[in-house]
């Protein structure tokens, strides 16, 4: 199958694309590099070096005959979105229309797409959240993510082209940055490695579902070989503070900072957790790697990045 993976020099994206190649798959992979590194790009895929929001992206699916995009390319910073709304949604809706428009014109059957399941829910009024959970996105970065879902639904009723909905938790592991906006499993194990101090937001209370991006990488599996179109959450169900993550990594990294608290950012969610209830009964996807085991894994790949 040609397969075109946006953001395919980044995080998520680059362990997916290994991952399709590692089945047989064509990949081809754009990025335009703000973010993603060229070191992620595995070698069997062709590589575009372009911004999704440029009109020469009708190139790739004139030339390629893309048949499946999976697309994880994103302006992925929430506070970024919040101070910025416009340049929010010139990448994360205006770009998905200017591959989607050239995708409807040379033949795309179907579209993977990364949404949030923190950010698209917003507060919760139940803990786990499941897909049916009412929809609050409190930033520009989650408002645009629901955007994106309403037209796919359009994509497919009107051209056909089915799509999996994957909303994540925060997921972390190896490739993952820890500059700018970044999760803070990396930049935590980045800070301890370093010998420096890491600072713990507000009370360290606050608290996330964590999925190791292995996991992550057979839930795209799964996607693509899924026939029709659907929404699943990819989570764990598992809730872990910031302060109990702190520990953690201090154990794994071996580090002797200590914990140090800092006031909590304005507007930060209390609780984020989803249920992937529906994608295990589905697809029998269940997340395999432990907080532990993910945590330790990780750490392992930043020391070997020193």
């Amino acid at each position: 199958m040609k397969i075109l993976v946006t953001g395919g020099a980044g995080f998520i994206a680059s362990n997916a694309a290994d991952a399709f190649i590692a089945q047989g798959h064509d990949v081809v992979i754009v990025d335009n590099l703000s973010s993603g590194k060229m070191e992620n790009v595995n070698p069997k895929a062709k590589f575009y070096k372009m911004d999704i929001r440029d009109p020469e992206t009708e190139t790739i699916f004139r030339d390629e005959k893309i048949e499946v995009m999976c697309h994880h390319a994103a302006q992925m910073d929430v506070r970024k979105s919040v101070a910025d709304p416009k340049f929010d949604a010139s990448v994360n809706a205006l770009g998905f229309l200017n591959l989607m428009e050239f995708g409807r014109q040379y033949g795309l059957k179907k579209v993977l797409f990364a949404s949030t399941g923190g950010a698209i829910y917003g507060e919760q009024d139940y803990f786990p959240a499941d897909e049916n959970h009412p929809m609050r996105p409190l930033s520009p970065y989650g408002i645009t993510k629901l955007v994106t879902e309403k037209y796919l639904f359009f994509y497919k009723e009107t051209y056909g082209i089915d799509h999996v909905i994957l909303r994540y938790a925060n997921i972390y592991g190896p490739r993952q940055s820890p500059h700018g906006e970044a999760g803070v499993v990396a930049i935590f194990t980045s800070k301890m490695l370093k010998g420096e101090q890491p600072v713990i937001n507000g009370e360290g209370k606050q608290t996330r579902d964590y999925v190791f991006v292995g996991d992550v990488v057979k839930a795209n599996l799964l996607a693509l070989n899924y026939s029709g179109s659907n929404i699943f959450n990819i989570g764990t169900g598992i809730e872990t503070d910031v302060n109990q993550l702190f520990h953690h990594l201090r154990k794994h990294t071996g580090s002797a900072c200590e914990e140090i608290h800092a006031p909590a950012k304005a507007g930060e969610q209390m609780r984020s957790v989803i249920s992937s209830k529906k994608i295990h009964e589905m697809l029998g996807w269940t997340p395999m790697v432990t907080l532990e085991d993910g945590l330790k894994t990780t750490v392992e790949f930043f020391k070997s990045k020193k």
